[in-house]
């Protein structure tokens, strides 16, 4: 069900990209499909005992409402956020969809995690290409540890508004490397974490019933979720002084979702 979703999230929004009558209702199939998404896989989240996803999703319904509402009313600033969107998948899809190409980035991303970890002496075994083993406990680097999900949402970003080639050059070496490098450290600061149990901290709510499983918790579901955003707000602000029509679609954007929530509300 998942994949499903994914797919057809996908193949909405770059059909969007097509100049057709049609391209407000792929956008508009397109943000459902994510929404649903989302909701699918509250239950996955629950289990590794992440709540920011769920909410997330509880946030993503007047999101929704509000998006559907002004995409169909033709708000430039809505129609960039689709764009936004679409580029994303855009770039996401080849990872997702030929193994070889996502498998190739998760052996590059193991192979410099393994690197880091041995430069700050904390070497790990591979128990197999894409599990690291210490004290017992195991790590497996997916997809979703590549960074490649953040780098492409920034970089539909950058594409959502006009700009030089130049300005997309620079934004592109800003968060492509940014982004990478920086995931290759939080994934070398989970295992150690994980490993060598360095959260062991309130069970009651950071276990799932693994044992050890509070450090995963706390290096993966809070700290390393903070600081990732606190990454991302500062990657955003320089991609505004770069791109400075960026910083006008975000204050466009913020004005649209404050005016339409700000009137349900009032409803």
């Amino acid at each position: 069900m998942l994949e499903l979703l994914f797919f057809f999230s996908c193949a909405s929004f770059i059909l969007f990209l097509f100049p057709t009558f049609l391209r407000r209702y792929f956008a508009a199939a397109g943000w459902i499909r994510v929404v649903g998404t989302l909701y699918s896989e509250i239950p996955y989240f629950l289990s590794l005992n992440n709540f920011l996803y769920p909410l997330f999703a509880i946030l993503s319904i007047p999101f929704l409402y509000v998006t559907l509402r002004r995409l169909f009313a033709y708000d430039p600033a809505i129609l960039k956020l689709s764009r936004a969107a679409a580029v994303a998948f855009l770039i996401y899809a080849p990872f997702q969809y030929i193994p070889s190409l996502g498998n190739w980035l998760i052996w590059q991303v193991v192979n410099q995690t393994s690197f880091l970890l041995s430069s700050l002496d904390h070497a790990a075994t591979l128990e197999a290409w894409n599990v690291f083993f210490r004290n017992g406990f195991r790590v497996e680097i997916i997809l979703a540890c590549t960074g490649i999900q953040s780098i492409s949402i920034m970089l539909g970003v950058v594409f959502a508004v006009s700009s030089s080639l130049r300005q997309k050059i620079e934004a592109f070496l800003l968060v492509g490397p940014a982004i990478y490098l920086l995931n290759i450290a939080r994934n070398a600061f989970v295992i150690m974490a994980y490993t060598d149990q360095w959260f062991p901290y309130l069970p009651e709510i950071a276990s799932n019933g693994e044992y050890g499983y509070e450090s995963f918790f706390w290096a993966h579901n809070v700290i390393s979720e903070i600081l990732a955003l606190i990454v991302l707000i500062a990657l955003a602000y320089r991609l505004f002084t770069i791109i400075p029509e960026l910083g006008d679609w975000a204050a466009d954007l913020y004005s649209i979702y404050e005016e339409e929530l700000k009137g349900l509300l009032k409803d």
